[in-house]
């Protein structure tokens, strides 16, 4: 893992040397190891190390072919990259290194980035530099797992790991309402915007080339389909999906340094660690305790260690429940207000120091459908197929009579998919409707609209509501907001996090196999809790699921209530136009009196201190980018 940074100008007279120095010291905790730069005529590269794999200087970035001509600044781990040495070795190149980066570099040469981006079985965001062509080229993995930035203007184009990166350079403009608008209502701001104006985010499974100034973006790899016409078994789904698991935790243990795993006492991490128990690894297992919290899992983990065998470490967390928010507004370049990004934090300060790279169960839920909206969107859609023409204006007519009636909206929830898709389904969040009731919002935001909220409502879209709805959540909460928690929170304690559950080739399995598969029984995540069934037992299978979560509304109320009252007097959110004065200190009174704080106001939280930094930042000397 590693930050990089970049900077190519039209005019192969400027020097970019100076500007890409300063977008660096912002990357300094994704890369504490060693700082990097090199420069062609007009164009600059710069890194920084998080060493992983060969550990000499040999592996240093920026890395350039031997006669100098292509360079390339690497983000990540190409998980199969000895077998593509070893391919290209057999066509005449030779290697000064021992680690991923490099075939890259030949890699482009030998094949060109086409042919080369689907060799590649990892997690990766780089850019490679061709100084006979001046041209860039981009890349960003599959599934999104590496964060990929870029500002674009008429005299070339800087990229960057972060925001944060591009903000130091100079290559950020004002803050983008429609960004803003994004946070407030789902709690982060999406791959599609920024919160800066004129900076973009490269999509999951993306390439950019930059030739002269002209830019093309184009899919290099897309999710397949359900196989609707598949007539694979329940028992053969099972069997592939253990075998895909054991290789993706077999190719994730390459490694020069310390490998841990995060061990909870649910079904993703427990397979994890039942594939480190299978390829016979000795490499420990960490549970964060959390004595007296009702959602402390070290006992289950602990039990689950032991009928694996595998060596396990409970790590208890501090009693410090201080609210750390300088921590979370320096770990995320936008306002992120995913109350797990904490527990994400405090999870990668603890582990940091017994282990660099940090096996986890992410994406287990998102691939193999374990979200309880999948299995309701699932039998909407069922029900939608066998209503008859016409169902949907029925209900638009009826709904008014029952849409004040609180022990009705679950039905009244479920009915608007049946009839109407996707579009109720992203509207169903309170979100900014919670601001706009009570007229809170000041002139930047008042009238502006958000695309997710704009989706109308179809009986199409009703008669395939599962699709429409991986595809949206893939889109909108998987890539931007737990792909975003899990690499901001690793990396700002310079630690990296490898799942075995984001291998594209169990992803690509897995999409295909028809909801009856995946909902087998009348249980979410049925292939996976199978397997944990039959090799680790029953009552972990059948788990009530839990998770490490803060209950942020619960404790700002009490104990962090000082930073809500913050809101109230002398707030940015007020002074910069953001809202209306007077509104916030209703809505934090009431609150408090009720010592219920609705989410939305932990969003205001995070964005007021978001705002504080800016100001901080703004006050620095002047930035020396676009």
């Amino acid at each position: 893992m590693c930050g990089i940074a970049g900077v190519v100008y039209r005019d192969s007279s400027a020097s970019a040397e100076s500007v890409v120095r300063t977008m660096l010291p912002p990357l300094a905790r994704r890369g504490p190891d060693a700082e990097g730069f090199f420069a062609w005529p007009g164009v600059g590269f710069g890194h920084r190390r998080l060493s992983i794999i060969d550990l000499s200087p040999a592996g240093a970035q920026p890395m350039l072919s031997a006669d100098g001509e292509i360079g390339v600044v690497f983000n990540g781990c190409i998980y199969n990259f000895l077998e593509i040495r070893r391919e290209l070795e057999q066509r005449g190149h030779r290697f000064r290194s021992q680690c991923d980066t490099e075939i890259l570099i030949a890699g482009y040469r030998e094949w060109g980035i086409d042919t080369m981006l689907p060799k590649l079985h990892g997690m990766f965001a780089f850019a490679i530099w061709d100084q006979p062509r001046r041209k860039l080229t981009m890349a960003r993995d599959r599934l999104g797992v590496k964060p990929l930035v870029y500002r674009i203007w008429k005299d070339g184009i800087a990229f960057a790991s972060t925001l944060g990166a591009l903000q130091a350079g100079g290559f950020t403009d004002s803050v983008n309402p429609k960004a803003v608008l994004e946070f407030l209502d789902v709690g982060f701001v999406t791959d599609e915007q920024s919160i800066y104006t004129g900076t973009s985010k490269l999509p999951a499974g993306s390439l950019l080339e930059w030739d002269a100034g002209k830019v093309t973006e184009r899919v290099y790899w897309t999710l397949p389909d359900v196989d609707e016409s598949s007539s694979i078994r329940f028992e053969e789904a099972v069997e592939e999906t253990e075998r895909l698991i054991i290789e993706a935790v077999r190719l994730r243990l390459i490694s020069d340094v310390p490998i841990g795993a995060l061990l909870s006492g649910g079904i993703d991490s427990t397979l994890v660690c039942w594939g480190l128990s299978k390829l016979n690894v000795d490499i420990r297992a960490f549970t964060l305790g959390t004595p007296g919290d009702p959602d402390d899992e070290s006992a289950d983990a602990r039990d689950i260690a032991q009928r694996l065998g595998i060596p396990h470490e409970v790590v208890h967390l501090g009693a410090d429940q201080s609210l750390p928010l300088d921590e979370l507004t320096a770990a995320y370049s936008e306002p992120f207000g995913s109350s797990s990004a904490l527990g994400m934090l405090r999870v990668s300060q603890a582990v940091k120091p017994k282990a660099t790279v940090l096996l986890t169960g992410d994406g287990g839920d998102d691939i193999f459908l374990g979200y309880s909206f999948f299995y309701n969107a699932w039998k909407a859609q069922n029900l939608s197929r066998k209503l008859p023409p016409g169902s949907a204006q029925v209900w638009n007519a009826v709904r008014p009579l029952v849409k004040h009636i609180p022990a009705l909206r679950r039905a009244q929830n479920f009915l608007d998919y049946t009839t109407g898709g996707i579009g109720p389904f992203a509207r169903v969040r309170v979100g900014v409707t919670y601001f706009e009731d009570r007229g809170m919002f000041g002139e930047l935001l008042r009238g502006g609209e958000i695309r997710h909220r704009r989706i109308p409502a179809s009986v199409d879209s009703a008669k395939n509501l599962l699709a429409d709805l991986v595809r949206f959540q893939r889109r909108m909460h998987f890539t931007s907001e737990f792909m975003t928690k899990v690499d901001g929170g690793t990396m700002y304690h310079s630690l990296e996090a490898r799942s075995p559950f984001l291998d594209h080739k169990l992803w690509e399995f897995a999409a295909k196999l028809p909801a009856s598969i995946h909902f087998h029984e009348g249980r979410l995540k049925a292939v996976l809790r199978e397997i944990v069934r039959r090799h680790v037992g029953p009552d972990v299978a059948f788990r009530q699921k839990q998770g490490f979560t803060i209950p942020v509304e619960r404790w700002l109320a009490t104990k962090w209530s000082s930073h809500l009252r913050e809101l109230k007097d002398g707030s940015l959110l007020v002074k910069d136009g953001w809202f209306e004065p007077g509104v916030l200190s209703v809505a934090v009174d009431d609150a408090l009196a009720r010592k219920v704080v609705p989410n939305q106001l932990w969003s205001l939280v995070v964005f007021e201190h978001w705002l504080r930094r800016q100001a901080t930042l703004a006050a620095q000397p002047e930035p020396i980018g676009a």
